[in-house]
């Protein structure tokens, strides 16, 4: 008699946006819950945001604002919906708008997107990267906390950027689409 114990192929199970959205309408998942849809699988954050991280975000979003003005919407940390399998939650976006055009739906694309980058920096630098570039996201940006500085991504050319570029303290980062250039120093200590 063979008592050897047979493995059995394990599958994952890949979401798609609209299944995911109909979970959290239904209270599955709420708005506390630290995750995200990133390629169909959710994506958990386990660490709590730290004060230089929360600061941070706001920072950039203010520069943000002030460099975009009026007719784009910058959001905090608010869901976009990123082609059938991605909905991430990036710590900042630059959306063409107003608040009340994505009162029903989330944005679909946005001209910037910002992660700020401490203990997600590896996963900020390749699948949100990734996702983003394939997605046709213009420009991503990394605040990187770590090593102090701002790493810009820009013209999307598949699952990675045709031009990036590392910018530190006392340098000025362009934006495009005729919004003004912000100091890194607005943001980065």
């Amino acid at each position: 008699m063979d008592t050897a114990i047979k493995s059995v192929p394990v599958a994952r199970f890949l979401w798609d946006a609209d299944r995911y959205e109909e979970a959290t309408a239904r209270g599955v998942f709420t708005p506390d819950d630290p995750i995200e849809l990133i390629d169909g699988e959710i994506i958990t954050h386990l660490s709590p945001q730290r004060s230089p991280h929360s600061a941070t975000v706001s920072l950039v979003a203010e520069a943000l604002r002030h460099a975009f003005g009026s007719g784009f919407y910058v959001r905090e940390q608010q869901p976009l919906r990123l082609g059938e399998r991605s909905i991430p939650e990036p710590d900042v976006a630059v959306v063409r708008g107003s608040a009340m055009e994505y009162y029903d739906a989330h944005p679909r694309t946005a001209a910037l997107v910002v992660e700020v980058a401490d203990t997600t920096l590896a996963i900020d630098r390749d699948r949100k990267l990734r996702l983003y570039s394939s997605e046709e996201v213009p420009e991503y940006w990394i605040v990187n906390l770590v090593d102090r500085c701002v790493e810009v991504n820009r013209q999307p050319a598949g699952e990675r950027y045709a031009e990036s570029r590392v910018y530190r303290g006392g340098d000025t980062i362009p934006v495009g689409l005729r919004a003004e250039p912000i100091a890194v120093d607005d943001f980065l200590r």
